[in-house]
This record gives C-alpha cells, sequence and structure tokens, in this order.
C-alpha cells in the first residue's frame, strides 16, 4: 500500500462559509468537515495545509482578500487535525510567498518566487518524492489553486492525486466540476480518487 499524505488547499472561509467575498454553495466543505476529518482523526492521520494570504500589492491580480488577522483568512481544518507546519502563498501557485505573509500586523511586500523555500517545506512535511508515495489534494479551488498546486507538485516528482469529494470548482457547478475531473488538461498532472478507492488505502 502507497504511503498517503492529505494536502489541503485555501480551504479558507473567504471561500468556503457564507459572507466570505469569494462564497459559493460547495458541497466539498461539508464532505471534507462532516466525513473525512472525523474519518482521519479516528486514525490519527493529520491534514498539511497550504493556504493564501490575497492582500494588495498582488500585480496581476486586483484581488485584496483572505486578509491574516480578519475572519475570511481563517481555515475550516481544525487545529487537531491538521500539522502544525502550514505553508501560506499568495498567489494561485504555491511557489509564490513574500515578505510578511501571514502577518496580519506587518505590511506585506510584493509576490516573489521562492521554489526553494516551498522545497523545504514539502521535504519537512511531505518527505521527497517516491513511487512509493502518494499525495491526495483537498480544498478549493479545482479550477484554479488546487489545479496549480497538482501541476507544481507533478512537475517535482510526485505522484498526485485529486480526492473527488474533496474538491469543487469556484462556480460550485456540478456539470462544470465533473468537466474538469474527466478532462484535459487536469489529466497531464492529476487524476481523481473516488472516497471509496481512498478509504481502502488509509
Amino acid at each position: 500500500m502507497p504511503k498517503i499524505k492529505i494536502i489541503s488547499i485555501d480551504l479558507q472561509k473567504e471561500f468556503s462559509a457564507k459572507g466570505g467575498k469569494h462564497y459559493r454553495l460547495h458541497p466539498n466543505v461539508k464532505f471534507i468537515k462532516n466525513v473525512l476529518i472525523p474519518y482521519l482523526k479516528k486514525r490519527n492521520i493529520k491534514i498539511a495545509e497550504i493556504i493564501s494570504d490575497y492582500r494588495q500589492p498582488r500585480p496581476g491580480d486586483l484581488d485584496d482578500s483572505t486578509r491574516p488577522g480578519e475572519w475570511g483568512y481563517q481555515s475550516e481544518i481544525p487545529k487537531d487535525a491538521k500539522l502544525d507546519n502550514i505553508w501560506i502563498k499568495c498567489m494561485n501557485s504555491p511557489i509564490w510567498t513574500r515578505k510578511n505573509i501571514g502577518n496580519p500586523h506587518k505590511k506585506p511586500g510584493l509576490p516573489y518566487q521562492d521554489p526553494k523555500a516551498f522545497t523545504n517545506w514539502l521535504n519537512s512535511i511531505i518527505g521527497k518524492p517516491s513511487k512509493s508515495a502518494l499525495i491526495v489534494l483537498i480544498g478549493l479551488t479545482l479550477d484554479c489553486c488546487v489545479f496549480c498546486t497538482a501541476q507544481e507538485l507533478t512537475f517535482r516528482g510526485y505522484n498526485v492525486r485529486i480526492l473527488e469529494e474533496g474538491t469543487d470548482v469556484y462556480s460550485g457547478k456540478p456539470k462544470e466540476k465533473i468537466m474538469i475531473l474527466n478532462n484535459y488538461p487536469l489529466h497531464n498532472w492529476a487524476e481523481g480518487i473516488k472516497w471509496d478507492e481512498l478509504k481502502k488505502m488509509l
């Protein structure tokens, strides 16, 4: 059986809860909170987490959201269900970071790429790429940040799958989600895995 690591991406209230700036109804949020997390807790399996700090300035993207210290920045993953070392990004791709990222008391710097720092995080949380290991992605969104993370991890040699019940598209439209899961370009970097299949592997 492969070694399984689960990474949650951007499961923050800004996207997942009513009142959030980018909220849409996403059934995967309920699944993660009511099914996945309790199941993992019983087996003492911790979730790794990537979240976003989307404050301005962010050249190329005028959005200003998921501001540290504010309600929308908060994660839906309970503290006791996740690993302590959280990666914070400031663009869709996880290799983008910046000075004062995640710090609500200091002005954030301009985004820049730091692939070395992301490598160090992966090595400490996930380990180096291995054929016997499998990374399963959950969170939001399948057509943006989950997609970009799948690309980055696959480029690095990781074996990546996307938990179908644990992800959703930005719009929350089921037909759109099915279309993306079952077609290219997503399949260039990762394929879906259903919950019943994953449970047998955990």
